[in-house]
């Protein structure tokens, strides 16, 4: 298969709305990622049909990046849609899926396109009785909702899996939307997404609990301060990977990692309840912990000194 010419380039240069191949696409679920994927589909050339937006908010983001697109039920907008884009929670899509297969509203032909990062083809298996076409498309990016996720598209990569025959159609979709499609295997999708909600969910907890410690002590413009010093070290991180390690842990400097950790639980203790919450600690043995393993792995550190370093924080 082919695919319905999405993706191809246009000889004529013309207008992405008058390329051949366009579809109508429908939206299902206009959260941070359904709104933004669905405007970027729009500006692709694709014209969305409608959109289904329980929530004031998802309303309200839906009438600013899909302006004068209805807001439909979603059996209509399977009846009125080539394709359909599920971006709803993964614990959702599953039951979803599978009623709207029961029902009988998917179609020959159909493209069911959903962008969990958990999930692959197979929660869409229930379509291909309808000889609907599956495919997962995940953007690995945290959304705001807002326009300049558009912008940022542009160099984000998506896991992609679908079908062998159909997996083309899937990658020139992420391509038309501006983004770069990495494949993923369907028994490596949870893998796959352990690994960024680490890389991503994690950073957010820690920078917030970083922020939080420095707000305790007076810092007004904690972004400014954490800005420069996470910045360089995601970078040296990305480039060398533990080859960037630095600071106390995997110097081995038993003495300051107890001062911290005399420290924060002080802080915890003062704030009982209030301020300072205990997870900060705990974040931070955990992530001292494995920090001072990395570096035992990659020779900086010796065995004596991360036992006892590990002794110390009740590893």
């Amino acid at each position: 298969m082919t695919g319905p010419g999405i993706g191809r380039a246009d000889p004529s240069g013309a207008a992405p709305q008058h390329r051949p191949g366009r579809l109508g696409v429908g939206v299902i679920g206009a959260g941070k990622v359904g709104a933004v994927l669905g405007a970027a589909l729009r500006n692709a050339g694709h014209a969305v049909t409608g959109v289904h937006a329980v929530s004031e908010a998802s309303r309200t983001r839906a009438e600013s990046l899909l302006p004068e697109v209805p807001v439909l039920e979603v059996p209509e907008i399977l009846r009125r849609s080539e394709m359909v884009l599920f971006a709803v929670p993964d614990d959702a899509l599953p039951e979803l899926v599978a009623g709207l297969a029961e029902a009988g509203h998917f179609q020959a032909g159909h493209l069911v396109v959903h962008t969990s990062g958990r999930h692959g083809v197979s929660v869409l298996d229930p379509v291909r009785g309808a000889g609907a076409i599956p495919l997962a498309i995940h953007p690995a990016m945290s959304f705001t909702g807002l326009t300049l996720d558009l912008a940022r598209l542009q160099d984000c990569m998506f896991g992609v899996s679908a079908d062998a025959v159909v997996l083309p159609v899937a990658q020139a979709l992420v391509v038309e939307m501006g983004g770069e499609p990495a494949v993923i295997r369907e028994q490596d999708r949870g893998t796959y997404h352990a690994a960024l909600s680490h890389a991503s969910n994690h950073l957010v907890t820690l920078a917030a609990q970083s922020a939080q410690l420095l707000a305790s002590i007076g810092v007004e413009q904690t972004e400014r301060m954490l800005a420069p010093l996470m910045s360089a070290s995601l970078e040296n991180a990305l480039s060398n990977g533990d080859g960037a390690l630095t600071g106390p842990v995997a110097r081995g400097d038993v003495g300051t990692v107890r001062r911290h950790l005399d420290v924060l639980d002080a802080l915890v203790g003062e704030g009982a309840g209030e301020g300072i919450p205990a997870d900060v600690g705990q974040a931070y043995r955990a992530m001292a912990a494995a920090t001072a393993q990395r570096a035992l792995a990659r020779g900086a550190l010796s065995e004596a000194t991360v036992a006892e370093l590990l002794t110390l924080l009740g590893r």
